[in-house]
């Protein structure tokens, strides 16, 4: 009995040998979710960008609430996996009215059983970004589905004046009598696309006002 309770024991030594000196893999689980932040930090009119990674796919939708640091969130948010790796862009970029409270933000993202958070910061840069209501309209006016001085009205309703100063005031009497150069729909175009950011859109046609090739009926040249 003492002998082969000694090799129990050389036994049970040589295993904790192998372990301590990793000879003998240790046994865990893979993790079934993960969520890989593009970047820890925001501001107003940047875009949310991060991806969902899985071990598996199981063929069901990962589910995602993003939180704010005092709890309020939204509601869920299906994203289907089709690959081991998924990319979530957002669509509309960061603005005040939608998120006002400025720090912490948690995204929080339930799949195959398992859920996990990340965590990103908003802060304020100062930027001043135009606003996601603006796009149909600029939409349809490059699909000549509403006129120049809807457009303009639109800019005069949404856009912060710290951002484009309109020099004349549209109302409905003189709406029909804006007058936008044709090839101002392909500055618009690329905007809608993401080709030309807000600053962009925005200085050329503040500069466009500035200079009177956007202008009305009244101010002449037209």
């Amino acid at each position: 009995m003492v002998m082969g309770g000694t090799y129990v024991l050389a036994a049970a030594a040589t295993v904790v040998a192998l372990a301590v000196f990793g000879l003998v893999p240790a046994a865990h689980a893979e993790q079934a979710v993960e969520v890989v932040m593009e970047q820890t930090t925001y501001s107003y009119c940047e875009k949310l960008f991060y991806t969902i990674r899985v071990s598996e796919v199981t063929g069901e939708p990962a589910i995602i609430h993003i939180r704010d640091s005092v709890g309020k969130g939204s509601s869920a948010i299906p994203i289907p996996i089709a690959g081991h790796e998924t990319p979530v862009p957002s669509r509309m970029a960061f603005n005040e009215d939608v998120f006002p409270l400025l720090g912490s933000y948690f995204i929080d993202v339930e799949y195959a059983g398992e859920k996990v958070t990340a965590e990103f910061a908003l802060v304020d840069s100062g930027k001043k970004c135009l606003p996601e209501l603006l796009k149909p309209v600029i939409a349809n006016w490059v699909g000549g589905l509403v006129s120049d001085g809807i457009v303009i009205s639109a800019f005069e309703e949404y856009v912060d004046k710290e951002i484009i100063e309109i020099p004349f005031q549209v109302t409905e009497q003189n709406m029909g009598d804006v007058r936008i150069p044709p090839w101002v729909k392909f500055i618009a175009a690329w905007w809608i696309a993401g080709d030309v950011s807000d600053d962009g859109f925005a200085g050329a046609l503040q500069y466009l006002l500035e200079e009177g090739v956007i202008k009305t009926r009244s101010q002449g040249g037209i």
